[in-house]
């Protein structure tokens, strides 16, 4: 969990400002198959790649040295909690060591993850995971791939490693017989593209112990005496991405096993219900089986666990016709690798005869929007905020005594305690969770871009946020969304989740004579529900690494704490495409409504003809047109009759495409680049028709 990087940024001024719920998009799209193996995606943005080491002990110092792409005139390496500072590393000489840095861990940090982030020319950076813990802090100075090189560790201790290509790495510890050790192989949970398998063998290499799935490994030595920990990863994969925290305890026997933190996957922005406690008001009891069902009541807040193999637990309830719950399991949104599956039936029947009638069964918990089918970005986002948990409501159909089943669809041999759940039943409670990620770009010639987009705006540029919502309990409303905090010279618009829909945009637009800023934004949405406004906090999500194909590697988008932003006047945005009048327009229903549009170009394009499409609620069945990417002015026609659009406000996009000919710096070649530009809203509001 990261609970502990929920703090906001210390080294930001918060401020607050309303945004305008109006909004328009424009995309840019590739050209073709031949060009787009030569184009780049995205201009350059600032990303945080690696920090060795990636952890440091309370109340300790720790040298930093830090990678990444387009880090250029580093400023300052910044964490999401006052009790991690940096300064920059100075040699002898009093000269700043570039990318090197000096972290103090103050003694009253939590332990727990926390975001770094990097401050440089073009502004902030993606984050990388920073760890904080009590054990000792050791690090891989030197190559330890053979028996006669393994590294020497001590008990209770964490390592900082880097995985070598083709390679395995050993470590040495004098065991003592009978003695519990637990070795946990940090790596995917801290943003490493690691999958490792963690081995214990005796003193000459031989395996005794073997865990291939990137879990802890449990043992009890039977021998006084040296003994190794073997590291390698699944594929014999390595390099500077692949690094990994290993972290080497003793237990006793009886010892509950640890919790390592982790970061959440995108699935856990809809856990945990607003105000729900901390710890479930009851427990699991076994044994629970089908022969011996374990009595509840409700509603009821229940926590258990899908052990051991093939567990199933079943609970057995009394409740009245027409009665409605609503169901919400909690587990894989645990951070557990579980597939909860709920079985609702009712029993009838003398004890020893008696008959079951199914009701209901409670699978998966759908996304909010279609994600990428493959985790590609060709047909869909490879975000995906649907979960194997559950989240469903039984309405009984006659008097009596129920009986609900809940298994594991993953848990047929395995036999793990920690693979816990929540199982909540409530009455109706309606709510809303939300999350949202940098507008993932989705090219026509088959690109497979998976990109970290930390919220680095160039003058006059706009980027898009594309906001989801899980609904609770039948919430069916309107979503407002609302940026707060932003700094001087920029704005953000937010494009509503309508009343039966689960996606928004918010676009944010840096003025073209904004100054530098850095401010840590406060993101919500708002709804009314049973006549109260509610607001509830944006969860923002990113990929831990910036992939440019995915063909060759699979995504891996976490949830992110914080939202920095950052403006930066180095470079200005390359285009920008805006409606001539700003105003609201007013149109008749069944009118056709001319929008005029200007053009602004900053730097040279591909092509003649930019296709312009329509984005938001109602505008999406407008028919694609062209405007002239060499003229300043053009307009876009909307038949409001085809559009059937009945009185009210309509706030929308156009999107389009081209190939920017960027240059880095000015004397530098120019490159192929296809960018997302994003201009100011365009709204309309529709009135009915005069009667004849």
């Amino acid at each position: 969990m990261i609970s502990s990087a929920q703090a906001k940024c210390p080294f930001i001024d918060h401020t607050r400002s309303r945004c305008i719920a109006l909004s328009a998009m424009l995309l840019m799209w590739a050209a073709g198959p031949a060009i787009l193996s030569a184009q780049s995606v995205c201009l350059p943005l600032p990303r945080l790649l690696t920090m060795m080491p990636m952890g440091g002990s309370v109340g300790s110092q720790v040298e930093i040295a830090i990678t990444g792409e387009h880090l250029d005139e580093v400023k300052e390496l910044l964490f999401n909690h006052p009790g991690i500072v940096a300064k920059a590393k100075q040699n002898d000489a009093g000269q700043i060591e570039p990318n090197k840095f000096l972290v103090q861990i103050s003694a009253d940090c939590p332990t727990g993850l926390y975001e770094a982030r990097v401050l440089s020319r073009l502004g902030i950076s993606s984050s990388r995971i920073f760890s904080v813990d009590t054990l000792l802090e050791l690090k891989q100075t030197a190559p330890n791939t053979s028996l006669s090189t393994a590294m020497e560790i001590q008990v209770n201790s964490v390592t900082n490693s880097v995985m070598t290509a083709r390679s395995i790495d050993f470590y040495r510890f004098m065991a003592q017989k009978g003695h519990r050790y637990v070795v946990e192989c940090s790596s995917r949970g801290i943003d490493s593209k690691l999958d490792p398998v963690v081995i214990i063998a005796d003193s000459q290499g031989r395996d005794l112990a073997v865990e291939r799935r990137g879990d802890l490994l449990d043992f009890t030595a039977s021998q006084d005496g040296p003994h190794l920990i073997k590291v390698h990863e699944l594929t014999f994969k390595g390099g500077p991405a692949y690094f990994y925290r290993l972290h080497f305890q003793e237990l006793a026997a009886d010892s509950v096993l640890p919790r390592f933190a982790s970061t959440r996957s995108v699935s856990a922005f809809s856990w945990p219900p607003t105000g729900l406690p901390a710890k479930a008001i009851s427990a699991e009891l076994e044994p629970n089986g089908v022969s011996v069902p374990q009595q509840i009541a409700l509603p009821c807040d229940l926590s258990g666990s899908f052990y051991p193999a093939a567990d199933v637990d079943v609970f057995e309830f009394s409740a009245r016709k027409g009665e409605t719950w609503w169901v919400e399991v909690a587990s894989e949104r645990l951070g557990r690798p579980t597939d909860p599956a709920i079985l609702v039936q009712h029993v009838t029947g003398e004890p020893g005869k008696e008959q079951l009638v199914d009701v209901v069964e409670l699978l998966d918990i759908p996304s909010p929007v279609k994600p990428s089918s493959n985790g590609y970005a060709y047909d869909g986002p490879a975000y995906d905020g649907g979960s194997p948990d559950i989240l469903g409501k039984i309405t009984l159909p006659q008097d009596g005594v129920y009986r609900l089943q809940l298994t594991d669809l993953f848990g047929g041999t395995r036999k793990d305690l920690r693979n816990e759940y929540r199982m909540i039943i409530r009455k109706a409670a309606p709510d809303f969770a939300l999350a949202a990620w940098s507008l993932h770009m989705e090219l026509r010639n088959g690109d497979r871009n998976a990109l970290s987009k930390p919220l680095a705006l160039r003058a006059g540029a706009t980027v898009a946020l594309e906001v989801v919502a899980v609904r609770r309990d039948g919430f069916d409303g309107d979503i407002q969304l609302q940026l707060n905090g932003l700094p001087n010279g920029v704005s953000a618009q937010g494009l509503k989740i309508p009343a039966g829909k689960s996606r928004g945009i918010m676009l944010v637009t840096a003025q073209y004579d904004a100054p530098v800023a850095l401010a840590n934004l406060d993101f919500v949405g708002s709804a009314t529900i049973d006549n109260q406004l509610v607001s509830r906090q944006v969860q923002m999500a990113d990929f831990a690494w910036p992939i440019p194909d995915s063909w060759g590697e699979i995504p891996a988008p976490r949830l992110v704490s914080g939202l920095p932003l950052s403006v930066t006047n180095h470079e200005p945005a390359p285009m920008s495409i805006a409606a001539q009048d700003r105003k609201v327009i007013e149109a008749t229903a069944g009118s056709k409504v001319t929008i005029p549009l200007v053009l602004t170009k900053r730097m040279d394009f591909s092509g003649s003809t930019l296709q312009m499409k329509a984005f938001g609620d109602g505008m999406e069945r407008l028919p694609p047109f062209n405007i002239s990417l060499d003229a300043a002015n053009s307009e876009a026609v909307i038949d409001l009759a085809s559009l059937q659009l009945t009185p009210g406000e309509y706030s929308f996009a156009f999107y389009t495409g081209a190939v920017a000919k960027y240059r880095i710096k000015p004397d530098a070649p120019s490159q192929d680049t296809v960018e997302i530009v994003i201009t100011e809203p365009i709204s309309i509001r529709v009135k009915p028709m005069e009667p004849k």
